[in-house]
């Protein structure tokens, strides 16, 4: 039997990868990986490596995730290494339940190797920190594909908020929380392509950042709602310095 890994690839750049991530790469066998991971990871592994590409993107044909059950079990079972290459952190909303489930039920060997999720990162590489000892004691992490799922009066409550995989659904997001009680002028954030050369930032109010973002295509982002999101201006940090061109005003 072979052993499974799944690995996450961090945020965007292959700078953001942990080492021990990086040293699996380099003696994995087949490679089974998600969309947003950064060209250059793919590069890491050995020339033989069998890649597999099974990423989904919103609207557009995707691999089953029952396929690739299958497939991290069929090649676990011919005595392979195999790393299943997730963007962010395999446990944030990476599906990572039902490929457990079936290596498990299969008797596959398997390991967890954690990765920077684009919630902690995207703030923090565009300069907002999610905490703050007056303005944000909390923060919430949450999904918009399925806003009907979510609690929004208990969200409306929470000082910070984090939104992954918001984009399209950006202004369902902002109609719900002034509906539930957020302030018109809670500013809010939105990072795309965090961590990248190529990464863009929005910032306005709840009432102004449909206007502000009007005909932009924002997948991938990060979005980030709260007073907290000011602070960029006072800090004035920016890890990741795209050219003033790819800054949304």
């Amino acid at each position: 039997m072979g052993k499974v890994y799944l690995v996450g690839a961090g945020p965007g750049d292959v700078a953001y990868l942990t080492v021990k991530a990086y040293k699996v790469l380099q003696s994995t066998q087949v490679l089974i990986y998600d969309a947003l991971v950064d060209p250059r990871v793919l590069e890491l592994v050995p020339s033989d490596c069998l890649k597999v590409d099974v990423g989904k993107r919103g609207g557009k044909p995707s691999t089953p995730q029952a396929s690739i059950n299958e497939l991290l079990v069929q090649y676990c079972q011919q005595g392979k290494q195999v790393v299943r290459l997730k963007s962010g952190d395999p446990f944030i909303f990476g599906r990572c339940t039902s490929e457990i489930e079936a290596l498990k039920t299969a008797g596959c060997e398997f390991e967890i190797i954690p990765g920077l999720s684009s919630a902690l990162a995207a703030p923090t590489l565009a300069g907002i920190p999610l905490t703050d000892p007056v303005l944000s004691r909390c923060f919430a992490v949450f999904t918009a594909h399925e806003p009907d799922a979510l609690n929004w009066e208990a969200l409306a409550a929470i000082e910070t908020l984090v939104v992954l995989m918001g984009g399209r659904n950006l202004p369902e997001i902002v109609y719900r929380l002034i509906k539930y009680g957020k302030s018109r002028v809670t500013p809010i954030a939105v990072i795309r392509y965090c961590g990248t050369p190529q990464q863009q930032i929005w910032i306005g109010t709840l009432e102004t950042i449909l206007e502000i973002t009007a005909n932009i295509s924002l997948s991938p982002a990060v979005i980030t709602i709260g007073e907290v999101v000011e602070l960029k201006k006072y800090l004035q940090v920016d890890n990741i310095r795209p050219d003033d061109s790819l800054i949304g005003k």
